[in-house]
């Protein structure tokens, strides 16, 4: 039986929710995985794939200030706090999907599905937001659309190697280059 991940985003969305509700009304009791364990019960069978469930909202529910923080700057106006509790948790599914979740699901595709749930779960406006929040990740993660996730990868590691080498040796390149493109332009 195929899996239906789409399912599964809506039931990691769901105990994300009432995790994060939970935890901040001080309920002690609060656990992630029995939050997914009583939501999936109902789905089990239509879901197929159970691990990417429970995986997906572990990983999340590890990151929240992780994401937060990265979000913010992607939405200055405004403050993670202030928004919606199912927008902010979508906002996080996305986020973590385009980051860590490349090379199994497509980055458009975590866009979409974030766009998708909150169109669904969200208000009027939430997912022209969710799209737009995850759009600026979009391009500051893979720098331009025409660059997939592995060439990206690839990239910066070219870029790291010559200054994980010598620290001290690429300030001199650099104001070399400099120096050459303003004489070229003069």
């Amino acid at each position: 039986m195929a899996s239906n991940r789409h399912l599964g985003r809506i039931i990691v969305l769901q105990s994300l929710y009432e995790y994060e509700f939970r935890s901040k009304a001080g309920d002690p009791s609060a656990e992630i995985d029995t939050i997914v364990a009583k939501n999936i019960e109902p789905y089990a069978k239509a879901l197929g794939d159970t691990e990417f469930v429970y995986t997906l909202a572990r990983d999340v529910s590890g990151r929240f200030e992780e994401l937060d923080a990265e979000l913010q700057p992607m939405a200055p106006e405004w403050p993670i706090s202030t928004i919606a509790a199912i927008d902010r948790n979508v906002l996080r599914i996305g986020l973590h999907e385009l980051e860590r979740s490349a090379e199994t699901v497509p980055p458009k595709v975590a866009i979409n599905e974030a766009v998708e749930l909150a169109k669904a779960f969200g208000s009027d406006n939430s997912s022209k937001f969710i799209n737009g929040v995850l759009g600026t990740a979009y391009r500051q993660i893979y720098n331009d659309e025409n660059s997939s996730p592995k060439e990206k990868e690839n990239q910066d590691e070219e870029k790291a190697q010559p200054e994980a080498a010598d620290p001290s040796a690429a300030a001199p390149a650099a104001e070399g280059e400099a120096g050459g493109e303003a004489a070229n332009a003069a």
